[in-house]
């Protein structure tokens, strides 16, 4: 059996490092002190779900399916790992950039029904 190598000190919670490689194959090992990757450090539900994320590269509406939850939870189990991985500070960022093009859609479609309105366009080219 194998086990994850635990990534926080379960004495003081600290991060833990990894001191000691062994070759699977000949009796060599190497001492030292090597960082483990970002995403080696995720708990194991968010793994699960960075694997089907990825393996349905990256749509939202097939990781819904796959995983059987809705999209505000894929979103949010999303942000969650973003975070995890050291990426937080972006969340602002994005909801700021989200409202920005709502209201330029909300402008373009108020556009759009005022050039109907004057009969500048037809209804079929305002859809």
């Amino acid at each position: 059996m194998e086990y994850r190598m635990p990534h926080r000190c379960p004495v003081c919670d600290h991060e833990m490092k990894i001191s000691k490689l062994t070759c699977t194959y000949c009796p060599t090992k190497i001492e030292g002190e090597f960082s483990s990757c970002k995403f080696c450090q995720l708990p194991a539900e968010q793994l699960i779900f960075m694997e089907v994320f990825i393996k349905c590269r990256g749509n939202i509406k097939e990781v819904e399916k796959e995983l059987g939850i809705s999209y505000p939870t894929v979103r949010g189990r999303l942000d969650s790992v973003i975070e995890a991985l050291g990426y937080g500070g972006d969340k602002e960022r994005v909801a700021e950039n989200e409202k920005e093009n709502t209201d330029k859609e909300g402008l373009r479609r108020q556009g759009i029904l005022e050039a109907l309105e004057r009969g500048e366009i037809s209804a079929q080219e305002a859809t």
